[in-house]
């Protein structure tokens, strides 16, 4: 590993920043390259590192691996959730697979040895009759209500089927974490719990998970070490949905779900979370991590539930500060 080059796809974001620097330090002669279709305002200064704007077409990919020799693939690109117009949505997911189908054909005509996905807990759903503890053989059920949720949905099978497909040629791994916060991501977990309308339901209260930021880069980076396979992330433990809010931003209100579903719709421009998050405030979906405890054993997650909400607390305190300042 420690002589090779990696590709990181959706290098902009902040658990990518995260995981690059990990990677950098852990592995000294590591090459990276990083591409995103977003322009990066304040890039790694490495000479092992290269940031690449690039449209995720196919003819750019093709240049892509034809100009660089890649051993290992760190797919990190997931697309943003939104409520958006049908036609809107069929080009995204059109786009989405297809750009997802481009990378692993890629992967595979160019001998890349190791293949990381990214995907997401969300594939699941969040329904009231889910188990206690989902498994990775669960069914995925993200999009039965929310069609925003078909493209990640349909990536993860595809890549889950190819990752079986081809496990005599290329090594690969899938993950799905819980809810991934910190004070350097912009998600719809992250957007809702640090806002200071942040609200919790008066008629539900499910238990709820989280990874911190830091912890899921570490799980990134060991993630090219461990034997190819899906994977569930999360740390052991859980809290209820109002007691996460309230750790984090005491002052939070309480409203019945039906207003909420409707301040969220008035609101989310402002607010940046996505419709189909208020179903996890309704309904629990728990992540077993009884595989991934024994896949990755090598490493130790330095947040439990509590200290990573602790962190986004005191990122939240900090930016009080200066805005006071």
């Amino acid at each position: 590993m420690s002589n090779k080059h990696l590709l990181i796809i959706g290098a902009k974001g902040g658990l990518a920043n995260l995981t690059i620097k990990k990677l950098l330090k852990k592995y000294p002669r590591l090459k990276i390259t990083g591409i995103d279709t977003r322009i990066l305002e304040t890039p790694i200064k490495s000479p092992r590192y290269h940031y690449k704007l690039l449209e995720y077409k196919r003819g750019d990919f093709e240049n892509l691996f034809r100009e660089n020799t890649f051993d290992s693939v760190l797919y990190l690109s997931r697309v943003t959730h939104s409520s958006i117009s049908n036609n809107l949505l069929q080009k995204r997911l059109n786009l989405s697979v297809q750009g997802t189908q481009t990378i692993l054909d890629l992967a595979l005509q160019n001998n890349v040895k190791k293949m990381v996905i990214l995907s997401s807990f969300h594939v699941y759903g969040a329904l009231n009759d889910n188990p206690i503890f989902l498994d990775e053989r669960f069914p995925l059920r993200g999009s039965l209500k929310f069609p925003e949720l078909r493209d990640v949905v349909e990536m993860d099978q595809r890549c889950e089927a190819w990752m079986h497909e081809n496990k005599d040629v290329i090594d690969s791994v899938v993950l799905r974490p819980t809810n991934i916060i910190g004070g350097s991501l912009r998600n719809g977990i992250t957007n809702y719990l640090t806002h200071p309308l942040s609200f919790f339901p008066m008629d539900y209260n499910p238990t709820v998970q989280f990874i911190h930021e830091e912890d899921m880069a570490s799980v990134l980076v060991e993630s090219l070490r461990v034997k190819p396979g899906l994977y569930n992330v999360t740390p052991p433990g859980y809290v209820s949905i109002k007691d996460a809010v309230l750790q984090v931003n005491p002052e939070a209100y309480s409203l019945p779900v039906f207003l909420l579903s409707r301040l969220n719709s008035l609101a989310n421009k402002k607010l940046g979370v996505p419709g189909y998050l208020l179903d996890y405030l309704k309904y629990p979906c728990l992540l077993s991590n009884d595989k991934f405890e024994k896949g990755f054993k090598n490493i130790t997650l330095k947040y439990d539930v509590s200290r990573a909400l602790a962190d986004l607390k005191t990122y939240v305190d900090e930016q009080d500060l200066e805005l006071q300042a």
